[in-house]
């Protein structure tokens, strides 16, 4: 299960505001400004109900080898994330569908971020009415 993830990014302001709009489908809204001291970098994080799982921190960004993909609890979700983020600057990657070769039920989108990392949200149980 994952805890947090904690992404690079080229410009912090720019992917703050891209995420705060993407994100809100699936209810990750919130935004900490963590100040790093101790050699910790400056942060900042999403989450929900003050649990923080997505964190931004300012660097150079390598988008090629990171893929991160957080759980729908609904299809309309899925499509609802997709449209908040081509609303927010995201570029398709994967437009909202059934992906059959990972499962019979895996109902993803996936798009690229400013700084071109895949994100996708998914969700693996049948919409209702559908067999398992």
């Amino acid at each position: 299960m994952l805890d947090h993830i904690i992404l690079t990014v080229s410009d912090l302001h720019r992917s703050v505001a891209f995420y705060s709009k993407a994100l809100v489908p699936l209810g990750i809204t919130q935004v900490l400004d963590y100040k790093g001291q101790n050699g910790h970098p400056d942060l900042m994080g999403f989450g929900r109900e003050n649990n923080f799982l997505f964190w931004l921190k300012g660097g150079e960004p390598s988008p090629t080898a990171v893929h991160f993909a957080f759980v729908a609890e609904s299809r309309a979700i899925v499509d609802a994330f997709y449209s908040a983020a081509m609303a927010a600057g995201a570029k398709d990657n994967i437009s909202p569908r059934i992906r059959h070769e990972y499962h019979a039920n895996y109902y993803a989108a996936d798009v690229l971020d400013p700084d071109g990392y895949s994100v996708e949200v998914v969700i693996k149980t049948p919409e209702t009415g559908e067999p398992e």
